[in-house]
């Protein structure tokens, strides 16, 4: 099926691995010119342009999309938000720091605010396109254990739910993808969700992964290039009426929504 993006132009923030990469490599995959956004890079698709910068800062969102308009001649196509990270709070609810909630909310929450803001006229000036921006299912299923992430994410949701009923006239779509566990380093890495919840309780990370995976009716974790898939659905005019939606990918994680 032809997903009728050959020729856009796309920014993608959190680009360097994980779900962003995938994100990446799959638009490129169907002619799609794309912008990267993060702080370090890997290696990345041939022809994608990095933009190295911190997407905690409002400069950072800034600079990006000057830099997209500057490569792309002023307009853009396709926004996709992805930056994010997760801390588990095994300490419990006061435990959490106010720097940590705000540090949480600034990246999880604020910077797809920002960018999205920086990038509207550019979506404008092309007569419209779509912002995709990556949720989580915990956006509505609670969770003390990241309990800052959670509240980050619900106001994703409702931002971008608000934003797409001001910007449908506008010929720009605005839609979430909500992933469950996803296996990326966020999860599975050093330092990631399975080993930090492993070190407080004392078990294995491997044991807290596969405990996790058990929870879903598939049995696995969701792969970063099946998120990406759908972004590229959301992205394309094959799309084209669906805003406001936001669209799980969870195993059937959550048995309602």
């Amino acid at each position: 099926m032809d997903m009728e993006l050959a020729g856009k132009q796309a920014v993608v923030t959190g680009a360097s691995k994980g779900i962003g990469l995938a994100i990446v490599e799959a638009l490129v995959a169907e002619g799609v010119s794309v912008i990267a956004g993060a702080r370090h890079f890997g290696a990345l698709p041939e022809g994608v342009h990095a933009v190295p910068v911190d997407l905690s800062t409002a400069e950072g969102a800034i600079e990006l999309i000057a830099a997209a308009g500057e490569a792309f001649g002023g307009g853009l196509d396709v926004l996709v938000n992805n930056v994010g990270a997760v801390t588990p709070r095994t300490g419990g609810f006061r435990s959490v720091t106010d720097d940590e909630w705000l540090a949480t909310l600034t990246l999880d929450f604020l910077s797809a605010v920002r960018v999205t803001r920086a990038a509207l006229d550019l979506l404008e000036a092309r007569g419209g396109g779509t912002i995709v921006s990556i949720n989580s299912v915990n956006a509505t299923l609670a969770d003390p254990l990241v309990i800052d992430y959670c509240t980050a994410k619900a106001a994703v949701a409702s931002f971008s739910k608000s934003l797409a009923k001001e910007v449908a006239p506008l010929g720009i779509r605005v839609n979430t993808v909500s992933p469950g566990p996803v296996a990326t380093d966020l999860w599975l890495g050093g330092g990631g969700v399975a080993e930090s919840v492993a070190k407080a309780v004392g078990g294995d990370a491997s044991d807290v992964a596969a405990g996790a995976a058990r929870q879903s009716p598939t049995g696995r974790f969701t792969q970063p290039a099946e998120v990406a898939d759908l972004v590229v659905l959301l992205a394309s005019g094959r799309a084209g009426n669906v805003t406001g939606a936001d669209i799980v990918i969870d195993g059937g994680l959550i048995p309602t929504h």
